[in-house]
């Protein structure tokens, strides 16, 4: 009985495994060649895909190919990014569950066994699944600023250092917000949206290790870009995100105040007062002999330390005031992310290709302007592209469903290969609920492809498709044609001028 258990068991981790994409953001960093060394050794089942995403705007391409590591596939971003990475990553994947791990990582030994543990069976509210994270620190000597800073990721709460996402969650919310520009509080964001849906999130089992990175001396100041990211978390979580994301306070408000004295003592110099000037001074001087010993006195106090931190610690506060300024005045207003949609919809005649009625004959079909190179733009950046096109010259008996087969594979070969085909062949007087503006199609394409219609969006040219995709609980964009009428236009939510407009509405996120 125990063994029959125990094989259940097994039996269902691999399972987990092999609904799960691993996805791994890199700029090419060699670091990691380590990652990816630990995970061809690591024991246990091995998950579906491993997906590297090449986030170098050019660079020669990845070699990851090692034996005992998973399927493996790079796609590239030309520079978008964290957040845009991770997006391309998990959009590319088709499983259940997306593992993120950073490329500076090491994954324990036994990463997959305890992975395949911690996401097997978990509760359907569960939407995510956090590894732990230990950071060594040196042993012959007190840890550096620098140091102490990255060892905090061993207590931090959801960073994608090493995260599991179920995919339908990643969906709902629209994936990482791209707002964010840096490895700073994107997954933060990520989290709070994710929870703010009734969904939890849990800690795992399984273990990796972040080794402290080397950096310059400067690298504490160049971080405090970060304060702008703090902005943009306020503005869309609350005053009381940080509570919710456990995230530390900072010394932000003192920085202003340091700031705002060594302000003031030029001023008032430049006013002709000098003595209120010398007391602003000394202010500025207090204020930042303080902070410069607070991170002095726990560190190393070599000379390369010492001199680093009274270097940098009088930089932090003007720049972190700036940053946090810089963010105020950028994001004064902000809508929440909505990411790309997971699926986009075509009308064919008028939209896609040029209207030929009845058409039968694969050798008329010639796309609109643009048309390649907006569903390729959809493609690279992981949307996936359907068809949904009424054909009630079928059911009038002036064309055959083999010959509707025939111009679509013709299209297939001329604009590339679409993931879902929806064909009406009924006439209007049939009363079908898959002809447009019924949402049959749209509705049969989504459950298709396992993706939720208020995460679709359909492209057409007349009402009908903005009436079949507001049936389905989807999205649409009008592109008008001569053969638009007037009302239709005015009626729908939103208008482009082409298709190559329309899609690039997509690829803002304005859709």
């Amino acid at each position: 009985m125990f063994r029959a258990v125990e094989r259940g068991n097994r039996a269902g981790m691999t399972d987990a495994l092999r609904d799960c994409t691993v996805v791994v953001p890199t700029i090419g960093r060699p670091s990691l060649d380590v990652l990816l060394d630990a995970l061809a050794t690591s024991t246990g089942p091995r998950p579906a895909e491993l997906v590297l995403v090449d986030d170098r705007p050019t660079g020669t391409p990845l070699s990851p190919e090692r034996p005992g590591l998973p399927p493996v596939r790079v796609v590239r971003t030309g520079g978008g990014g964290p957040a845009a990475a991770r997006n391309l990553g998990w959009r590319t994947a088709r499983t259940g569950w997306i593992a993120f791990l950073d490329d500076d990582v090491v994954p324990d030994p036994d990463w997959y066994d305890r992975l395949a543990g911690d996401l097997a069976a978990l509760p359907a509210d569960v939407a995510g699944s956090q590894g732990r994270v230990r950071v060594p620190l040196p042993e012959s000597r007190r840890p550096t600023d620098w140091e102490r800073g990255t060892a905090g990721l061993a207590t931090s709460s959801w960073i994608t250092a090493d995260l599991a996402y179920r995919r339908s969650a990643l969906a709902a919310v629209g994936g990482f917000d791209e707002r964010f520009p840096r490895a700073f509080r994107e997954d933060s964001d990520l989290a709070l949206r994710v929870m703010d849906t009734g969904s939890t999130l849990t800690r795992g089992e399984r273990w990796i290790t972040h080794p402290v990175r080397p950096v310059d001396r400067w690298v504490s100041a160049r971080v405090q870009a970060g304060n702008a990211d703090d902005v943009l978390m306020r503005r869309l979580h609350g005053p009381t995100w940080r509570e919710r994301a456990d995230a530390a306070v900072g010394r932000r408000p003192r920085h202003l105040a340091v700031t705002a004295a060594a302000l003031g003592a030029v001023g008032l110099l430049a006013a002709g007062r000098p003595r209120a000037a010398a007391l602003a001074a000394l202010g500025w001087a207090a204020g930042t002999a303080e902070f410069a010993w607070a991170r002095i006195a726990p560190g190393p106090r070599d000379r390369a330390e010492v001199t680093t931190m009274l270097a940098t610690s009088a930089l932090i506060p003007p720049l972190a005031s700036w940053h946090f300024l810089r963010g105020a005045v950028q994001h004064r207003q902000v809508t929440t992310w909505r990411g790309l949609p997971d699926l986009v919809l075509f009308d064919r005649d008028g939209t896609l290709v040029h209207d030929v009625p009845y058409n039968g004959d694969p050798e008329q079909v010639r796309p609109v302007e643009g048309a390649r190179e907006a569903l390729d733009e959809l493609r690279a950046r992981g949307v996936r592209i359907g068809l949904v096109s009424n054909q009630s010259g079928v059911g009038r008996g002036l064309i055959t469903r083999a010959q509707v087969d025939a111009v679509n594979a013709r299209l297939a070969e001329l604009l590339g290969p679409f993931d879902t085909v929806q064909v009406c062949p009924h006439t209007p007087e049939d009363g079908c609920d898959c002809r447009k503006p019924a949402p049959g199609m749209v509705k049969a394409a989504c459950a298709e492809l396992d993706v939720d219609p208020a995460r679709c969006l359909v492209i057409g040219d007349i009402g009908a498709d903005v009436g079949a995709a507001a049936a389905a609980g989807a999205a649409s964009i009008i592109v008008p044609t001569p053969v638009t009428r007037p009302q239709e236009i005015a009626a729908a939510p939103h208008r482009a001028a082409t298709l190559t407009a329309a899609v690039a509405d997509v690829l803002a996120g304005t859709w």
